[in-house]
C-alpha cells in the first residue's frame, strides 16, 4: 500500500523530527510511506483576508502539483469526520484494497484552499481542537501505526 502525507512546511524542532522519523520507520513494515514537504508562505499574525486567500492558494497549489490523479485524497480538516482508532483501521483496509495511493494532506498555520478542499474525497479531524501542523504530522503517523497494528492484531493498540 502507498500512504503519502504532503505537509505545508518543515518541521523546525529537532524532538518532532525524531519522533516522527521513529514512526516512519515503524511504518516502512506495512506500507510504502512518502513525506512530501512543499514551501510554506510566510504570513504574518494579522493579514487581511484577501492576503489569507493569496497565501492559501499559493500554498494549495503547491500541494495540487504533488496529488496525483488516481489518488485518494484526505484533508486534514477540524470539520472532517473523526473516527475511533479501530474505525480508522478498517478505513486503511478499505483503502488497501481500492489499490489508489492514499494521500493525506496537512496544511499550514492558515489551513488548506478551497481547491485542495474541492479536490479532496474525505475530511479527517483528530479533535474539535485545532493542532499545529507539525503536532498534526505526528498524530497522523501514529495513529497509521496504530491503525496497521489493529488491523494484524499486533500488540500496542490499548
Amino acid at each position: 500500500m502507498t500512504v503519502r502525507i504532503l505537509c505545508v512546511g518543515k518541521l523546525k524542532e529537532a524532538y518532532f523530527e525524531d519522533a516522527c522519523a521513529e514512526f516512519q520507520k515503524r511504518l516502512s513494515r506495512f506500507c510504502s510511506l512518502e513525506l512530501i514537504e512543499v514551501p510554506d508562505e510566510k504570513a504574518p499574525e494579522s493579514l487581511h483576508p484577501a492576503d489569507e486567500r493569496n497565501v492559501l492558494d499559493r500554498e494549495g497549489k503547491r500541494l495540487m502539483r504533488a496529488i496525483g490523479p488516481k489518488d485518494y485524497v484526505v484533508a486534514l480538516a477540524i470539520d472532517g469526520k473523526q473516527m475511533r482508532s479501530e474505525a480508522f483501521a478498517s478505513f486503511l483496509e478499505e483503502k488497501e484494497l481500492s489499490a489508489r495511493p492514499l494521500t493525506f494532506v496537512i496544511g499550514g498555520s492558515l489551513g488548506l484552499s478551497a481547491e485542495v478542499y474541492a479536490r479532496a474525497d474525505a475530511k479527517l479531524s483528530f479533535s474539535q481542537m485545532t493542532f499545529p501542523h507539525r503536532i498534526a504530522r505526528l498524530l497522523l503517523l501514529e495513529q497509521l501505526y496504530r491503525g496497521f497494528k489493529i488491523r494484524r492484531n499486533e500488540a500496542y493498540h490499548k
